[in-house]
């Protein structure tokens, strides 16, 4: 691929100035695409972590322990009110400190790497908006068909995980597209914590060449890429799993 387009966009340079270098420099190229890679996995995995906190906080909220849905409020309140550049410099620096070190042969590497700290601060951010979106797809569930689940001697939590969840997953398809996709634009932020994301690799990139409406363009376009496809894909499944009668 490499080969194809540097040709075009050395020439491109030379007769316009407009300098694409992470198109025609290999050093550049090979830069571009890991932090395209860093994204994308920043993107998968810190939707995978605040679904699971959805999921698991949406039944917490419903337990029988009001010790269990006082914590679950706390936790809502405090990542929900606050900013998530805030959450992510408050992981890194604050609770990176108390975690320990690997020795590397010279020298010491934390055991949580940026990367790990940037999922885990925006995954406990977008799960505290999904725990709320769960609950309000679980609390729309009739409570006729948890009654028919249990007649059948469905335990409670044989109901939740194979009745009420998966009715209130497709019930909260709409509001958890929206707050996924705000999530996958929020991992940009993971740049003030050093992840060598694309925001962080394409600021090195013009700080070095000085291109910087090139490379602003080419990050603003690859955000427009990628969103645009997931909201494609979760507007696609909510299509296919849509529940006739619940706002059709």
């Amino acid at each position: 691929m490499f080969q194809l387009i540097a040709p075009f966009f050395q020439d491109l340079y030379e007769r316009t100035g407009l300098n694409f270098i992470v198109f025609y420099d290999s050093y550049e190229y090979e830069r571009f695409l890991s932090g395209v890679s860093v994204s994308l996995q920043l993107i998968f995995w810190s939707i995978v972590v605040s679904l699971v906190i959805g999921v698991v906080g949406a039944w917490a909220q419903n337990a029988r322990s009001p010790i269990l849905r006082g914590l679950m409020d706390v936790y809502i309140q405090a990542f929900r009110n606050t900013p998530p550049m805030v959450q992510l410099l408050f992981f890194y620096f604050a609770l990176g400190t108390f975690t320990p070190q690997v020795d590397m042969g010279g020298y010491y590497q934390p055991l949580i790497s940026s990367f790990m700290w940037a999922v885990i601060s925006l995954g406990i951010f977008g799960g505290a908006f999904n725990v709320e979106i769960f609950r309000a797809g679980l609390e729309a569930v009739p409570e006729s068909t948890k009654e028919a689940a249990e007649s059948l001697c469905m335990s409670k939590w044989q109901t939740y995980l194979y009745v009420t969840l998966p009715l209130a997953f497709r019930i909260s398809l709409p509001a958890l597209t929206n707050n996924l996709v705000s999530l996958a634009k929020t991992t940009s932020l993971a740049y003030v914590i050093a992840v060598p994301e694309m925001t962080s690799t394409l600021n090195q990139v013009w700080s070095a060449n000085v291109n910087v409406p090139e490379m602003m363009l080419l990050l603003f376009l690859f955000y427009v890429l990628v969103v645009s496809l997931l909201a494609s894909a979760l507007h696609f499944i909510e299509r296919r799993l849509a529940l006739p009668g619940y706002g059709q």
